[in-house]
């Protein structure tokens, strides 16, 4: 018979700055061991050498993590142009090299402007921790398999290009929809001026209304309250009498707007997070225990 989980005691959010060098699973580990909570998942891969942002979720807040994972997300990065990796990125081994001189900014950013703003179809990396057939692609890459990768729809909400010291990089900083992969637009990028590119130095700077501004190390990130998770959703204050029906998981009159709502009780507690049903009802996706 299987030992029985402890019951989670530790809830919160931690806005960590993830270091360069550890995987997004090595920082889950480290708040597991800090808190002493096994319950506990982070709401958005960054590579091993990225830096910045990972919002990590404890206890009953992982039940909200997918409000904080298809949140939008922005990076600044060096786009090195002239040499191609079979990473995309400084981690990978050099494959292409391209003879492109100085890179003009104007041309580089009418080609952003172009053809890598708005609704844009994008090709994922074969290192990636995306599953295909039921195996992450960077498993099957280790392997030496390369497998077809259907095109998937992201929105690339802005991409600006800045100068460096370097003729041959651009500091790019971008804001995008969650699943988009900043080093296929920057080897993107390189094809479209004629040559090659991949990324480096990536950082992510905000998760949806997450930000560096609050973000410290895994072992000095404070525990913010579950319901900073949904902390982008629209909130309605229920009465007692609603409240009483949320635990059941009960359908309610929808509130205005389109939703998701963050349903909390009269006493702050947030309960649940419902979405539209039909056309004025609303039903729980999330039912928030409240021990």
């Amino acid at each position: 018979m299987g030992r029985r989980k402890k019951p989670a005691t530790t809830h919160g959010i931690a806005v960590v700055d993830k270091p360069a060098g550890v995987t997004s699973h090595d920082v889950v580990a480290m708040l597991r061991r800090r808190f002493d909570e096994r319950q506990v998942g982070h709401g958005g891969t960054l590579d091993p050498s990225a830096t910045g942002v990972l919002v990590v979720a404890v206890g009953k807040a992982t039940k909200l993590l997918r409000f904080v994972e298809k949140t939008s997300k922005a990076y600044v990065g060096e786009i090195v142009f002239g040499a191609e990796t079979n990473t995309l990125d400084a981690d990978g081994e050099v494959t292409v090299t391209h003879e492109m001189g100085k890179i003009d900014l104007a041309a580089a950013q009418a080609a952003v402007d172009d053809r890598l703003l708005g609704d844009i179809e994008q090709v994922q990396p074969m290192v990636s921790a995306i599953k295909i057939d039921g195996k992450r692609l960077h498993e099957l890459a280790r392997e030496g398999v390369e497998v077809e990768r259907p095109p998937r729809p992201v929105t690339i909400h802005s991409f600006q290009l800045m100068p460096t010291d370097e003729a041959h990089v651009l500091l790019a900083a971008v804001e995008c929809s969650s699943g988009t992969y900043v080093r296929t637009l920057a080897a993107d990028l390189g094809h479209l001026l004629g040559g090659g590119a991949h990324l480096r130095n990536l950082r992510r700077t905000a998760v949806g209304r997450f930000t560096l501004g609050e973000a410290a190390p895994p072992d000095e990130c404070t525990l913010l309250p579950v319901e900073a998770a949904v902390r982008t959703l629209d909130r309605v204050d229920l009465p007692q009498h609603l409240a009483d029906l949320v635990a059941n998981g009960r359908v309610l009159p929808a509130w205005e707007g389109e939703g998701p709502w963050a349903a909390f009780g009269p006493d702050g507690a947030l309960l649940a997070v419902y979405e539209r049903y039909g056309a004025t009802e609303a039903k729980p996706m999330v039912v928030v225990p409240q021990t």
